[in-house]
């Protein structure tokens, strides 16, 4: 019994002994690596800058302890550290001629960015109950929105991302690689993983394929459903000053939902052929680089609340430097 199970252990230590991943990322444009890298540097300065920034604004201003803000600060945290799992590696691959990665450090990197991907379609879910129940039963709202329930959402958010992430990360264990394998990407994503695998991957592509579409279709109801209660409740509101005041409400949260579920759907439609590897960069950049920058810079933006405690934080440094 011994004997049999150390050989399955050297067979799993086998699969990946001296196995390498190398990440063609944007290589193919070789005069485009400086001005990319001097992009994606601003783009990632912007999104550590604008996220923690979110934070802690929402942290040291009592007016934001609220339950919409509570969610926000989480996907905030969700966008910096899903864009620290990708774009350092990004960009140090733009700047070095020697762009492999070991196999330890390609799952490690899907393993984080899958929980992180995970846990921000949840929480725009819950992002929209919150709002739903903010417009819907606003008498009710501080009630119902405890801050018991607020924890506990954000806690199963957290926690389904990593079962689902476990989950296809053992799958991708379980198949074979070997020596120098590219990736016709910038980042580990599991169909690049997959497609250079030397043994049956069937198994683990319709386990990704049943975990993504039960995501999407779960929190795209959660969402919808919300807004449909949300858009019945503001057209019976009797003045056009409440109405633009839920609306407004609300803005800032389906930009967000409108860019991150429609860059989806394009990855989902975009056809599997050669020709199709560009768009599939360039919609990757935007949902892995670009989205975690966007997504505090509308909340900020788009919401008065924000923006006005920003303002008042800006006026208060600049005295105090004079003084």
């Amino acid at each position: 019994m011994n004997h049999s199970n150390a050989s399955v252990f050297r067979l799993q230590k086998n699969r990946t002994a001296g196995v390498t991943f190398i990440l063609l990322g944007f290589s193919e444009y070789p005069d485009l690596q400086v001005p990319l890298f001097l992009v994606f540097l601003t783009i990632y300065t912007v999104t550590v800058l604008g996220n923690l920034g979110m934070i802690m604004v929402i942290r040291i201003n009592p007016k934001l302890h609220t339950p919409m803000y509570f969610f926000l600060s989480h996907l905030s945290f969700v966008d910096f550290c899903y864009s620290t799992t990708v774009t350092p590696k990004l960009l140090e691959n733009l700047v070095v001629e020697d762009r492999s990665i070991s196999f330890t450090g390609c799952i490690m990197q899907f393993f984080f960015a899958c929980i992180f991907v995970v846990t921000e379609t949840l929480m725009l879910a819950v992002m929209a109950y919150d709002r739903f129940v903010a417009v819907c039963n606003p008498l009710l709202y501080t009630v119902a929105m405890s801050q018991r329930l607020c924890s506990l959402l954000v806690a199963a958010s957290y926690s389904w991302g990593i079962v689902c992430s476990l989950t296809l990360t053992y799958f991708l264990l379980e198949l074979s690689f070997r020596g120098n394998n590219i990736i016709n990407n910038f980042v580990c994503e599991h169909s690049a993983i997959v497609a250079v695998s030397c043994s049956d991957s069937y198994v683990s592509q319709k386990i990704i394929l049943v975990s993504a579409t039960f995501n999407e279709i779960s929190s795209l109801m959660i969402i919808l459903t919300s807004y449909a209660f949300i858009f019945i409740t503001v057209m019976k509101m009797p003045s056009t000053g409440g109405r633009k005041k839920a609306f407004s409400t609300c803005a800032s949260h389906l930009t967000a939902i409108t860019i991150f579920h429609g860059t989806i759907f394009f990855l989902y439609c975009v056809p599997n052929s050669e020709n199709s590897w560009l768009m599939v960069k360039v919609a990757s950049v935007f949902y892995t680089v670009v989205i975690p920058m966007l997504n505090p810079l509308i909340y900020s933006l788009r919401n008065e609340d924000v923006k006005e405690i920003v303002r008042k934080l800006v006026i208060t440094k600049l005295l105090c430097y004079r003084i």
